[in-house]
């Protein structure tokens, strides 16, 4: 089971927005943005308040891609 963030990044820069500034936004942790990066879990409640911040829902920025 993977995890991908590639629809937030995608999101962003159709925001024109940076990673910072959501980290800002968000108050994301440095390492939590670093997970993000890596595609690696986070708590439900940072992904709570990045869709807040973006005025969207989780599916707008993580997916789920199962196992083959």
């Amino acid at each position: 089971m993977a995890i991908s963030y590639n629809k937030l990044w995608k999101l962003l820069i159709d925001k024109k927005m940076s990673q910072s500034e959501l980290r800002k936004a968000a108050n994301i942790a440095p390492n939590t943005m670093t997970k993000l990066r890596r595609d690696e879990p986070v708590n439900m409640a940072i992904l709570e308040r990045t869709c807040a911040v973006l005025e969207c829902d989780f599916g707008d920025i993580v997916e789920f891609i199962p196992d083959i």
